[in-house]
This record gives structure tokens, sequence and C-alpha cells, in this order.
């Protein structure tokens, strides 16, 4: 995990306040390079390997000359596992107990609502020392609640769980508040939780359920073959490769190191420890601050953790598409969540199909030739029926509302049917 200053109470207070030519077969080995290569042995859908293949030779330390090391950067969850890394450590400590109680639910979130409150201190009452773990292995209805607001944003009656205003390309609460819930720990008791969700995640038989409350969730989770293949081939041809989630970051770095994937490599939402301890209050970008979540690497915030962390960029400007030299080369994600950093990139856009809208309309509609749209490699999902509402609504506005997905030149991206499956 990188380092930074920790804050103190009053001033926590106060921070509150390359060019890929067309798919088709891959360039041929150039005599006297290194050019190397995806494993044959590994199913990709249609022609992707070739077109990966190229961009790979094309940016990489095959294509000789003296340009800058190339990067590429990939989001984490079901981009380079199959499943949420996230879920598995919140399930796994919901089970042991390692939820602390805070004084007042609100405190856990700026946005949580007055009924996602009295919903939580209901169901997790009030007996429980303030600091003090949570019975969530044997209280149902205390599991069920948190799980439910982290998963669907709403409480187990249904009602609304966050509320208020912010950026809706910059942050989620529902995501934001995945780290502000382990509040009270240190680095080291968290990445110890991922360290034993994902030993047991690995363990479990691909298709396993658990039941965290009542809810039955995935039980295992899985590196992609052809993803550890992808990111070893990259570094052998010259990549510096990173990991962008919209996570904590020490949960997605005790998985990353599992695909040699450093902590200095692994960008996530990094929480600001007061006394050793996560707060609430998470590290910002670019012109923004530190905020209780108002920022976190979620769909434009990914691009400014990219222009920041890896090419340096600064204030405002972080925020903005950059030129050829301070893009990744190759990019991929799955969810709309990664549609702004994929879409930077140079030679390829990577995205598995998990029928998000936005990120899907702009894999079908490859405006420029270099999006390569694969399945799932385990448990794809079926062709999605309905085409893509690329023209109407599958573009998410700041303010929350939806409209149509644009290209770069404005014209609105036509409605896409499902083709990679």
């Amino acid at each position: 995990m990188r380092t930074a200053p920790l804050l103190s109470a009053l001033s926590l207070a106060a921070a509150a306040t390359l060019t890929a030519a067309p798919a088709g077969a891959a360039a041929p080995q150039q005599e006297g390079r290194d050019c190397p290569q995806l494993s044959r042995e590994l199913a990709w859908h249609g022609d992707n390997r070739e077109q990966l293949q190229q961009a790979i030779d094309e940016a990489g330390s095959c294509s000789g000359g003296h340009r800058a090391r190339p990067v590429a950067a990939f989001d984490w969850d079901n981009t380079i596992t199959k499943n949420d890394v996230t879920d598995a450590v919140i399930a796994w400590s919901l089970r042991h107990d390692k939820i602390l109680r805070p004084e007042r639910w609100s405190d856990t979130s700026k946005w949580l609502t007055p009924a996602a409150e009295k919903a939580l201190t209901e169901a997790c009452g009030t007996e429980v020392p303030v600091g003090e773990p949570l019975p969530t292995s044997t209280d149902t209805d205390c599991a069920d609640e948190i799980f439910e607001i982290r998963a669907e944003a709403k409480t187990m009656a249904g009602d609304e769980a966050f509320e208020g205003t912010w950026n809706h390309r910059r942050t989620v609460p529902e995501y934001a508040w995945v780290p502000q819930l382990f509040v009270g720990h240190t680095v080291a008791e968290l990445r110890s939780y991922a360290a034993k969700s994902r030993a047991e995640a690995l363990a479990a038989p691909v298709g396993a359920k658990q039941t965290v409350g009542t809810h039955e969730i995935p039980a295992y989770v899985r590196y992609y073959d052809q993803q550890r293949d992808l990111l070893k081939t990259l570094k052998k041809a010259g990549f510096d490769v990173y990991i962008v989630s919209a996570g904590s970051e020490p949960v997605t770095e005790v998985w990353s190191k599992g695909v040699g994937i450093d902590r200095k490599h692994t960008i996530a939402i990094r929480s600001v420890l007061k006394d050793g301890r996560i707060t609430p209050y998470n590290y910002g970008c670019g012109d923004v601050g530190v905020t209780e979540g108002e920022y976190i690497p979620y769909i434009d915030g990914k691009r400014c953790a990219v222009n920041q962390e890896i090419f340096g960029v600064q204030g405002a400007d972080a925020w903005k598409k950059q030129g050829e030299k301070h893009r990744i080369a190759i990019g991929g994600g799955d969810a709309d969540t990664d549609v702004t950093f994929v879409g930077d990139a140079t030679a390829a856009h990577l995205v598995l199909n998990r029928n998000k809208p936005e990120i899907m309309c702009r894999g079908y509609d490859d405006a420029d030739g270099k999006w390569v749209v694969n399945p799932m490699f385990i448990e794809p999902l079926p062709q999605q029926q309905a085409p893509y509402p690329c023209a109407t609504s599958a573009y998410a506005n700041e303010d929350g509302t939806h409209g149509p997905v644009l290209r770069e030149n404005g014209d609105v991206v036509p409605d896409q049917e499902d083709k990679a499956y």
C-alpha cells in the first residue's frame, strides 16, 4: 500500500469540508526482437487473441525504437478474477464477526438514509459496546442488512439506503461504504481477512455457493487463466502492468500479488489512517482532496487515478483525457465503472461481457477498431436478447440521470446487439 501522511483529527475534519493495426492475424515475429506470445492453448473468443497479440507486438518491446515503456492497466473484480473479491472478504468478515459496531451507523457514510440507519440499528442492536465486534456469524438480521446495503444499496425492507448528492461518475456510496465498514481495523488486519477469504474462495469448487445471513452468493473465486497469461505476456513484452480497482486497496493488494502485481502497481480506494487504524475518509485525486467517499476509482475516477498515480498528472488536469504519451496502451475491464480508462487506451480496449450497458455499447460500436469484447472465461452469460439502449439511456450522467452514449465527435452510438456471449 502506498504510504501517505496520517491526518490528525482536526485536519481530517477540515479535509472533509501507440496505435494497433486493424484486427486480424497477429503481426509476424520480427527477426532479432523479443516478441512474447499469448498462449494458443487458452481459448479466446473469435480473433481476440490475435488482436491483442498485434497490440502487444506494436506497443511492446517487439516494436523496436526508443519509445517510453508502455503501460497496461486492468480492473480487478470479474476482469482478472471470476467473481468479486470484495464480496468474498465482506462475506468472510460477516461470518467471522469482524465488523466493529459504530457509535452511529450514519458515521459510516455521509449518504446513509434514516431508513438505513434505523434498519441497521434495529437489526444489529445496541448491546455490543461501540468498537467491539458485532456477532454477525449468528445474528442473521444484522448480517442481512449489512450485505443487502452493500450489494443493492437498499435495506432488507426495500428502502433506499443512500440519499443526497454525489457525482455519479466519480463515486457510488455502496462501493465507498466497503472500506468504511472496516473503520477501526488496521490495514494489516484487513489484509489478513482478505488473505483468509482468498484461501477459502480459491479452495471452493467452481459454482459453489455460500450463505451470508439469508443471502446466497458465490463461494468461489478463480483467477482467469487467460488473464494470467495476458499479464505475464505483457510483462515479458516490456509493459508496466497496473491494477485499478474500485475496491479497498488492502484487499486488492492481497489478490493482485497472486498474479505478480505488487502494491506499487495496485491502485484502489486508499483509506486515511488515524493512529494506524482505518477511518471513514479516503484519499482523493486531482484537485479533490481527502473525502468521505466523494472520490473513489470509479468511472471517471479511474481515469483520474491512472493519470495521477501512473503518469504523474496533477490537479484538475488529472480528470482529463491526456495525449497518447500519457495514456495506457492496453486497458481491460468488465463494467461501466471501467469504461473511461479502458476507452483511453491507445492500442486495445479489452471488455469482458457482463452485460453492462455503457461499456458494451462502446465495445460493440468499436469506433476506433480497437475494442476487444470477450465473454467471461468461466460461466459466461447467455446472449442478452434486447439490444443495449445506447441511443437513449446507457450513459450515466454526473447527476445520476441517464442519456445516450456519444462518440468523441458527438455522434450518438446506435443501439447494439449482443454478439460475444
